[in-house]
């Protein structure tokens, strides 16, 4: 019988935790409360949606939040402008630039112009290399969501082979080295990494005890592709229009086919996406703390 990890649930938990840190390590100190900045370019919906939920989730916990919302057709300098203002401000303990952004923007060049003190998305180069060498950085906010999900779940990592689809900066690349990394809790895998130019993934998929899927491509991953009692985590979330008025939001994970057949499961939604939220809030804290 496969086991759904509830992502809404842990997320719930997590943020009773939070909030009583924020009480005790800053309130109870009289200190300022932590403070996360966002800054949205352009009017892309699902960007818009995602960022008002984060400040929703800020408010839910007791912290401050600050957007700066630039127009659709703003140049790259203006964007970099502000990100030098918030790299500046002392009030502002860390603060992101919502992805993806317009192509006439260097997406590269943006992430390289946030202080990696300040990288609560964990995207900065600094970050990143921090994090291949085992050393202390900001973890980027969804890999380390997943992790949260395992660990907190108490799934063995530690021996396993684990097959990641995907390679992107923000899920894929980051939780491959998490994975690998030397730690007997959250780490000590053997990580495969598959992609669009894999051939035969089902080969990879079928030998691993833990599949993570971030393709953006719904219903993926179909159960004839992983072994009997497989942990599988769906990282996906696409917007699919339904009779031209309602929209659903689809993983990457055929359910029916997986459902019954994997040991562990996240739903879509649900699941990975709440967690990304509050590991966003729990890397501000670690910022506030830091800058302390």
């Amino acid at each position: 019988m496969t086991k759904l990890l509830n992502g809404e649930k842990l997320a719930i938990s997590i943020r009773k935790e939070i909030s009583k840190e924020i009480k005790t390590l800053i309130l109870d100190k009289k200190k300022r409360l932590p403070h996360l900045g966002i800054i949205l370019l352009g009017d892309n919906s699902s960007s818009i949606t995602y960022v008002n939920s984060k400040i929703k989730e800020c408010k839910n916990i007791g912290i401050q939040s600050s957007l700066i919302h630039l127009p659709n057709n703003s140049p790259e300098y203006n964007l970099i402008k502000e990100i030098e203002k918030m790299n500046n401000d002392p009030l502002i303990d860390g603060f992101i630039v919502q992805l993806p952004l317009k192509k006439h923007i260097n997406t590269d060049k943006i992430i390289m112009s946030i202080n990696p003190k300040k990288d609560v998305d964990g995207f900065h180069p600094e970050n990143f290399g921090k994090i291949s060498l085992n050393m202390k950085a900001f973890f980027p906010a969804t890999a380390l969501g997943i992790l949260s999900i395992l660990d907190r779940y108490k799934i063995k990592i530690s021996g396993k082979h684990t097959v990641v689809i995907g390679r992107s900066r923000i899920v894929g690349r980051p939780i491959s080295i998490l994975l690998s990394r030397k730690n007997n809790r959250i780490g000590n895998s053997t990580v495969t990494i598959t992609h669009s130019y894999t051939p035969n993934i089902d080969f990879h998929t079928k030998k691993a005890d833990i599949v993570i899927t971030a393709v953006g491509i719904p219903g993926f991953l179909k159960g004839k592709m992983i072994k009997n009692g497989a942990v599988v985590i769906d990282v996906g979330l696409t917007k699919i229009e339904k009779n031209g008025k309602k929209s659903l939001l689809k993983g990457d994970v055929d359910f029916n086919t997986v459902y019954g057949k994997a040991s562990y499961l996240t739903p879509v939604p649900g699941g990975v996406g709440p967690m990304t939220k509050i590991m966003l809030i729990k890397n501000t804290l670690i910022a506030a703390l830091n800058n302390r």
